[in-house]
């Protein structure tokens, strides 16, 4: 889990055209597009995954105020009746190196709403980068999380990461699953009920 903020500021911002809705987004300098793609979930579902941008805030908002108070726990260590203000802020906006999230949207009749969040941040060794996962209750167990997982981890690679490090609830019996199955564990502690791992990709 991410648990500490730090705030950072983004590059400067242009206006440019996002295709896929037709319409003008604030994209920031530097947005890695090669990233997006449509994926399908096990039960036939299409969804976009793509890198976060600054518009998001209002969807992640969303996304949060959906969260059962137990995967809102799982993700956070606590329950917050909102996300505060400035941990929106942060996470919305990234570098795109040292720092990236990626969401998975799907086209609703009231708009995109933002589904799934992965992201790495940075720790005190270059090389490792602090991963954390939030996927709406109706999307876990349905091939979202693997997804995410592999995208964030590809993009932390191609970003020069080798290793990544996760804090994950020792009740969170399907995260601990996924990170043992896609990937290769190198140290697991256990201590207040929080497993600390540290692996890198298969």
């Amino acid at each position: 889990m991410t648990r500490g903020i730090n705030l950072a500021l983004y590059r400067a911002v242009m206006f440019d055209e996002v295709e896929r809705h037709g319409i003008a987004k604030l994209v920031p300098d530097g947005y890695p597009r090669s990233i997006g793609r449509d994926v399908q979930l096990d039960n036939g579902e299409l969804l976009r995954v793509r890198p976060i941008r600054p518009d998001d805030e209002p969807r992640l908002v969303a996304l949060y105020d959906r969260l059962s108070r137990r995967t809102a726990y799982q993700r956070f260590f606590a329950v917050k009746r909102r996300l505060p203000t400035e941990w929106v802020h942060n996470f919305a906006n990234v570098d795109y190196r040292s720092r990236l999230a990626i969401v998975a949207e799907r086209e609703t009749v009231a708009g995109i709403e933002v589904v799934g969040v992965g992201r790495y941040e940075p720790t005190e060794h270059e090389t490792t980068g602090e991963v954390a996962f939030v996927l709406e209750d109706g999307y876990q167990g349905r091939g979202l999380g693997v997804v995410l997982l592999d995208e964030v981890l590809n993009a932390g690679i191609e970003r020069g990461l080798t290793r990544f490090r996760a804090d994950v609830l020792a009740e969170n019996h399907r995260m601990l699953r996924l990170l043992a199955h896609r990937t290769r564990i190198l140290e697991r502690t256990v201590a207040c009920g929080t497993v600390s791992i540290l692996f890198e990709p298969r």
